[in-house]
């Protein structure tokens, strides 16, 4: 095995030198290729400019720019000469940039456009070894005097490339020579976590924690040389990065496309991707929208639909049973299942033929033609969601993992998938469930879920105290998250265990499986439950807006100002018993996991406001943001 990423680039070039490494969207709106040769020679490239201007292996640059094809070529070039990357997207602020950027020690930035720029001229006096500022697109003469004005050289990313190659000239091979100096041990990045609880850490991982799950990834996420993946999530981030890999790895294309329903879509047929990795909330909306569209059709297609879906479901269910593609705790529910599932499997199987061929076809046509799986990463997929999904016919599989696992813990195999559960381990790397104590729990049991291996980070940069607290001195580190095994050793994941919440009455809640239970129903968008410290739960709910103000037509109430509407008693009267009806012990929830009063909200969940870039809660954050509301709930 390579051992460094851009020399499992340079094996792949040298393979597969006129496939497309990927797409981007021209001006007019087409996809343009860049060839795997033409994208390793931009790399090369890129490499000898970073060689020109001083630049050594050890070094740490910084990136700040959102998807695009110059982003993963820089990242390349970066760890080729020896460096490490240290990436962040648009959607940062000025002070966190400058935070990332000092705390990191960088000396040059890439940044995508000249908003980044003034972001960097904000914080001019906390960066003092910045020196060098490379844009992807044009910036004003004004914006480069300002620059300069502070200390820092301006260069445009052709103009630095360009200079690249005429050092190249000058000094052939010399890129090639650093990269093939390359060792698994470097460092390859210094992520910063975007952070659920407040400050970021800097997150150090080599070139060996990501290459490490490459073999067995090639056949649980299955990809061919040529297939495409089209790419939505920020490329910063640990999860699509480690996706990019994977596509590098399988000499497949990555397609640059935008988390926008309509624009995702319309890529979708315009592209026809074998894979799409994404977080489980767009697959939300990839549901509500198939929902919403055979809603407004109505009439006998709507029953149909739900008719034919209702028995996809309990066929799927079956079929589980049988193969053993469901989560069991024993033999004896292995045996038990195999027995109760065989008869409704034959017997609902002509049905379900006849719903793929009605309906379930026309529902996986919007993925393209090509679709063979997606991916599910960065939280918890709901389970209507991945049972509707395989039901249809629409493979989808979910994985596990933290940026400091580099990311990948589990993911579900796309040949064999177990529903309900992330799938067992990737090998390069031990789980374990524990107890308060430390003791391993038995198959069943739920407990802390700590993991060992060859894709564990090396630490926090600069912060032995808290890399101290989650990475034992045997290697094992503390997720934070509490799960359960399966007897076959499979991963299910129960929430997060600081997002515990504890009521008066002592009672331990996690949230997770409300929220997700809650944002099934049609009306609801998100939703948050609350409750530290308080008698009871509460939670705030952001109102799903289209299906709102259809309700509200229908039912005589003016919808022009939503925000008036969410004060109406009869709206707030739907929402408690929507609520009242998903929670309750009917659906397996205990007494005090009822939620006892709703506040509803108007304005979506913003990354960057509410949600981290892996558009998880920040609950720490809501305090501020909801103070009012979230009186009002337990008041």
């Amino acid at each position: 095995m390579e051992q460094s990423i851009p020399q499992l680039l340079k094996r792949i070039a040298n393979e597969y030198p006129d496939l497309p490494a990927q797409y981007y969207r021209s001006p007019n709106g087409e996809f343009v290729p860049v060839l795997y040769r033409d994208f390793y020679a931009s790399v090369l490239d890129l490499s000898s400019a970073l060689l020109s201007s001083s630049h050594k292996r050890g070094d740490h640059i910084g990136i700040i720019s959102d998807n695009r094809p110059e982003w993963f070529q820089t990242s390349m070039a970066i760890m080729a000469i020896g460096a490490a990357d240290v990436p962040r997207g648009c959607d940062a602020n000025a002070k966190e940039i400058a935070y990332i950027l000092s705390f990191a020690d960088c000396g040059t930035v890439f940044l995508e456009n000249e908003a980044q720029g003034k972001k960097i001229l904000e914080y001019r006096s906390s960066l003092p070894l910045l020196k060098n500022a490379i844009f992807y697109d044009a910036v004003s003469a004004d914006t480069v005097k300002a620059l300069s004005d502070a200390g820092l050289t301006a260069h445009s990313f052709a103009d630095f490339v360009a200079a690249g190659r005429v050092w190249a000239a000058a000094n052939p091979g010399a890129a090639q020579a650093e990269l093939d100096k390359g060792i698994d041990s470097e460092l390859a990045t210094l992520i910063f976590t975007s952070g659920t609880t407040g400050e970021p850490k800097g997150v150090m991982l080599s070139h060996s924690n990501f290459l490490c799950q490459l073999p067995e990834l090639s056949w649980r996420i299955p990809v061919k040389p040529g297939h495409k993946a089209l790419s939505v999530l920020p490329v910063w981030h640990s999860f699509e990065r480690l996706c990019e890999y994977v596509m590098l790895g399988g000499a497949t294309s990555i397609v640059y496309s935008k988390p926008i329903g309509s624009v995702l879509l319309a890529d979708f047929a315009k592209t026809n991707p074998q894979l799409f990795p994404s977080v489980p909330r767009i697959w939300e909306s990839v549901y509500d929208g198939i929902y919403r569209t055979m809603r407004k059709t109505g009439g006998a297609t709507w029953l149909l639909f739900n008719f034919f879906v209702e028995i996809a479901k309990v066929h799927a269910r079956s079929v589980r049973a049988v193969t053993g593609r469901y989560p069991y705790f024993s033999l004896t529910d292995r045996v038990s299942g195999f027995l109760i599932g065989l008869l409704p499997a034959l017997l609902l199987l002509p049905l379900r033929a006849l719903g793929g061929l009605l309906v379930f076809r026309k529902i996986r046509a919007k993925l393209g033609t090509g679709f063979v799986v997606g991916v599910s990463g960065g939280g918890a997929l709901p389970p209507n969601v991945d049972e509707f999904f395989w039901a249809v016919g629409v493979r989808v599989v979910e994985g596990y993992g933290l940026t400091e696992t580099a990311p990948v813990v589990a993911v579900r195999p796309g040949p064999r998938p177990v529903f309900g559960t992330i799938g067992a381990p990737l090998g390069c790397n031990q789980v374990k469930i524990v107890d308060e104590e430390g003791n391993e729990l038995p198959p069943g049991k739920k407990g802390m879920v700590l993991v060992r291996g060859g894709n564990v980070m090396r630490g926090y940069y600069k912060k032995p105290d808290l890399t101290a607290k989650v990475l034992s001195p045997d290697g094992w580190l503390d997720t934070g998250d509490l799960g359960l095994k399966t007897y076959r050793g499979e991963l299910i994941l129960r929430g997060r265990k600081k997002d515990t919440i504890v009521l008066r009455g002592g009672e331990n809640i996690e949230p997770a499986p409300i929220e997700m239970k809650i944002n099934e129903s049609r009306f609801v968008a998100q939703s948050v439950v609350l409750g530290q410290d308080q008698r009871y739960l509460g939670a705030l709910i952001v109102v799903n807006r289209d299906e709102l103000l259809s309700w509200a037509r229908e039912n005589g109430l003016d919808p022009s100002d939503i925000d008036v509407l969410l004060e109406n008693e009869q709206v707030k009267r739907l929402y408690e018993v929507e609520v009242a009806e998903l929670v309750n012990a009917k659906t397996g929830f205990k007494m005090f996991e009822r939620i006892n009063r709703v506040e509803l909200l108007s304005k979506p969940f913003e990354v960057g406001v509410e949600l981290s870039a892996k558009q998880e809660i920040m609950r720490y954050k809501l305090e501020d943001l909801y103070p009012s509301r979230i009186r009002r709930l337990f008041r």
